[in-house]
């Protein structure tokens, strides 16, 4: 019971496409907002690809000594937005495309 509580918790603390770009409409330094909570999705969807790898998992995303910084998130994020038009409905989370978005950008 705790267990399912806490999955559907976390869940509910994603951000949606729709919510993501809301924020970028609305809030005057909402973009910047926007591109500080893309940085915070990189680096948590690059650091569970990191732990699953250390417990066994197929490794999905290989930096293999290429660059990561923050700037890059919204290139990415738009980058494979843009590559799969029309995919991404807009309920669907953020992370979901972040994490495609480095799965296609730092294949293994």
């Amino acid at each position: 019971m705790v267990l399912a509580s806490a999955l559907l918790a976390s869940h509910a603390s994603a951000m949606s496409l729709r919510q993501l770009q809301a924020l970028e409409m609305t809030d005057p330094e909402g973009e910047y907002y926007a591109d500080y909570y893309l940085v915070g999705v990189m680096e948590g969807a690059l650091e569970a690809h990191l732990q699953a790898a250390r417990n066994g998992a197929k490794a999905t995303v290989c930096l293999k000594g290429r660059s990561l910084e923050p700037p890059m998130a919204r290139r990415l994020y738009d980058a494979e937005r843009l590559r799969n038009a029309g995919v991404y409905e807009a309920d669907m989370p953020v992370a979901l495309v972040m994490n495609n978005a480095l799965t296609q950008a730092y294949p293994c």
